[in-house]
């Protein structure tokens, strides 16, 4: 016994003499390298679509690098140390949730952020997209799978508070990416097929009763534009109208950095920051899309395989949870932006402006690195 547990360390010690720098620092470098090449393509496009603003480009800039930063140290934690501190991050979150719902800074007839003045202004809602994944991950781990009524409707309401908390802010748009994040976990843990039937079912009631009771005016209208841009081209409908335009006038190859007109001429509004691929995809054409939503399905498909190689349960339901949260997020941005789903106020990961975003998702894939480089060594049968 004693023979086999001396050759089982001195197995292990040989892999970490044998390991590569970015292995000892607990990095993933398949990750690292196409985050990096996005952040080098988010500065490009931003430049363009912000008028050439380098006060804005150097913020952005400055975000990447706090957001790598903070990748780092979350890289370093391993899983089980992470989910002892769950709960409490949850805790925490959704405090600082009603302290936005009771003293929150507005702007832009939203109260969304936390403001300190002179310090930092932050919107909590974002961190909840890596809490709320790894809130119900923890919760499920240590229960039998799949999840009975009793731990499903648990974890339903354990979705459902953060969720209330950040529809009243109101931002309908991160509220429902945060209940699929933590409907993701269920369905990864193996819910039962006939329930989530029925919670497909239930999606038409659930809409009606939103309608007339949940959404706010605005977010009517986004739906009624959705349905027909045209009925009002010069108010509601010209966000939709002007990123159509921009999209197809870029053809195949674009009109080249710099030369895109539906920014540069202001008929693009949120040209930084939600709409930005319809700059994108005007100076770069077909060809420049299909290269960043080649980034995009590597990223995915590396998640998917830290998912499949997970060796712990809350490490699996996080990961792929994470994986397909993400992946939502380019779903939803570009398909509001290109008129296939509503506007709904979601930033394109990595590449629209947004400091507080960008460290989130950063994080996320922290997250994703820790649970692939923490891994136990497992002596050969």
């Amino acid at each position: 016994m004693f023979n086999e547990f001396d050759r089982t360390l001195s197995n292990q010690d040989a892999l970490r003499r044998r390991a590569s720098p970015l292995q000892r620092l607990h990095i993933d470098g398949i990750l690292l390298l196409l985050l990096l090449v996005l952040a080098a393509v988010s500065l490009f496009v931003l430049y363009s679509a912000s008028g050439k603003n380098l006060e804005l480009l150097a913020k952005q800039a400055s975000s990447f690098g706090l957001g790598l930063a903070a990748m780092l140290v979350i890289a370093q934690l391993e899983p089980r140390f992470m989910a002892r501190w769950v709960p409490f991050a949850y805790v925490v979150g959704v405090g600082l949730l009603v302290v936005v719902d009771v003293m929150g800074h507005n702007a832009m007839g939203a109260t969304r952020w936390i403001y300190i003045p002179g310090v930092i202004r932050f919107q909590p809602a974002e961190f909840m997209k890596i809490i709320m994944p790894a809130t119900i991950a923890w919760y499920l781990a240590s229960r039998s799978l799949p999840p009975g009524l009793k731990h499903t409707s648990i974890s339903l309401l354990l979705i459902v508070i953060p969720f209330v908390l950040i529809l009243r802010q109101p931002d309908l748009g991160t509220s429902l990416l945060i209940l699929a994040s933590g409907a993701f976990v269920l369905f990864i843990a193996g819910l039962r097929w006939r329930w989530i039937i029925g919670a497909v079912a239930a999606v038409v009631p659930i809409a009606v009763f939103m309608w007339y009771f949940v959404m706010h005016q605005y977010q009517k209208q986004r739906v009624l534009t959705f349905l027909d841009p045209e009925s009002d081209p010069l108010g509601s409908g010209w966000n939709i109208i002007q990123s159509k335009a921009a999209i197809g006038s870029g053809g195949v190859y674009g009109k080249g950095w710099l030369l895109g007109t539906q920014s540069h001429l202001d008929f693009l509004p949120e040209s930084h920051t939600d709409f930005i691929i319809a700059v994108l995809s005007e100076e770069f054409g077909l060809v420049g899309v299909c290269l960043l939503l080649l980034l995009y399905l590597l990223l995915i498909a590396r998640g998917t395989v830290i998912t499949l190689q997970a060796q712990t349960l809350f490490g699996k339901l996080l990961a792929g949870s994470m994986t397909l949260t993400f992946f939502v997020y380019v779903f939803v941005n570009i398909g509001m932006v290109s008129g296939l789903l509503p506007v709904v106020g979601v930033p394109l990961p990595f590449i629209s402006y947004g400091g507080t975003s960008l460290v989130t998702l950063l994080s996320g894939f922290g997250v994703l690195m820790a649970i692939h480089t923490h891994r136990k060594w497992i002596a050969p049968q």
